[in-house]
């Protein structure tokens, strides 16, 4: 498995997997995403974008319409493109990067960190009005220093092996909230692997 830049070619395939799994997919250019392959079987596995936000003031980096293919969940393959869009951010020159998810108990796991909405940059607090307007009511926003990122060893492991699961292999393989050190007794926030921070 690894973890390359989208192609052009490669825009009717994201766009049919961003509206399938009811991602975000505001301004798309496909030259912002990457995509996760296993080279064994050239197939895709999951996706995601870093958006960067321009106007007044300083740019803002926004990590969105990540996605895994169901066969392919719970194997580290979103968090390997996670890991490759925060690489992208640094190499821009980012320091922060933001994301507005229903899913921050994933983003978590690498470091992010709930923010509130009033200290997000205007751009932000804007793009998450509209973000729970359309496509996901419970978005919150999370924030993570760049140079904080930190990639689980379970799943550096799992993707080294990472294959395409048959739909009962990967009912089996669901990760728990217990697996993210999470008592799901007491968390207060939506918790599932499923598609990603959208």
């Amino acid at each position: 498995m690894y973890v390359r830049d989208a192609k052009n070619r490669e825009e009717v395939w994201l766009l049919d997997h961003i509206e399938a799994m009811g991602l975000d997919e505001t301004a798309f250019r496909s030259r912002d995403y990457v995509i996760a392959i296993d080279e064994v079987e050239n197939e895709k596995a999951g996706f995601g974008r870093i958006r960067i936000h321009k106007g007044e003031g300083d740019p803002v980096c926004e990590l969105t319409s990540i996605g895994v293919l169901e066969g392919w969940r719970g194997q580290g393959v979103g968090a390997h493109v996670v890991e490759r869009l925060i690489d992208h951010a640094s190499d821009e020159g980012f320091e922060r990067v933001y994301s507005l998810t229903d899913e921050p108990a994933y983003l978590a796991q690498f470091g992010f960190e709930s923010i509130a909405e009033d200290a997000l940059p205007e751009r932000l607090k804007a793009r998450l009005a509209t973000k729970r307007e359309n496509i996901a009511p419970d978005a919150t926003a999370v924030v993570l220093d760049v140079e904080d990122f930190e990639m689980p060893s379970r799943l550096r492991e799992r993707f080294k092996h990472a294959r395409e699961r048959t739909e009962a292999e990967a009912e089996d393989a669901q990760e728990s909230p217990e697996d993210f050190g999470i008592d799901p007794d007491s968390a207060t926030y939506k918790y599932d692997t499923g598609g990603g921070g959208g």
